[in-house]
């Protein structure tokens, strides 16, 4: 029996690494092991700004990536928690009854929605806040270096 709530924290919490998709299809499941892609190469984005600074184009570009999977991955959980019981235990749980407890919405669930909701809001808008701030002083100091 797959659980709703387990499957929406581990979507939350461990999303970016591809938990709630091992959790829900197995170790076999090739978007489980993609998801581990950008969330790394954000990772190295982060590292790249620790070392060379703020200035480093490629760090601008890698950042939201990890940005971009973290709050892609809050959404999954937010989808997940909201679907029904029946809908839920039909598709991770087909061999059981539509009402099956595994499917059932808890206030666990509704902790994961709301943690979900919060920080993956602020995920998305501190990325895209990120991205478009490196990408317009990237345009004006072409303009500048065109200009001279």
């Amino acid at each position: 029996m797959k659980n709703k709530t387990l499957a929406a924290w581990l979507a939350f919490l461990g999303g970016p690494i591809g938990l709630h998709r091992f959790y829900l299809h197995g170790l076999r499941d090739p978007l489980g092991w993609l998801l581990i892609v950008p969330t790394s190469l954000g990772a190295y984005g982060i590292e790249r700004v620790q070392s060379l600074g703020q200035d480093d184009a490629l760090s601008w570009v890698l950042i939201p990536l990890l940005g971009f999977t973290i709050a892609g991955c809050a959404l999954t959980a937010i989808v997940y928690g909201l679907s029904s019981p029946e809908k839920w235990n039909a598709r991770f749980n087909p061999g059981a009854a539509s009402d099956a407890p595994a499917g059932r919405t808890r206030w666990s669930t509704v902790f994961a929605l709301a943690t979900s909701l919060l920080i993956g809001t602020t995920v998305l808008m501190a990325s895209l806040a990120y991205s478009f701030q490196h990408y317009f002083e990237y345009q004006i100091d072409e303009a500048h270096k065109i200009s001279r």
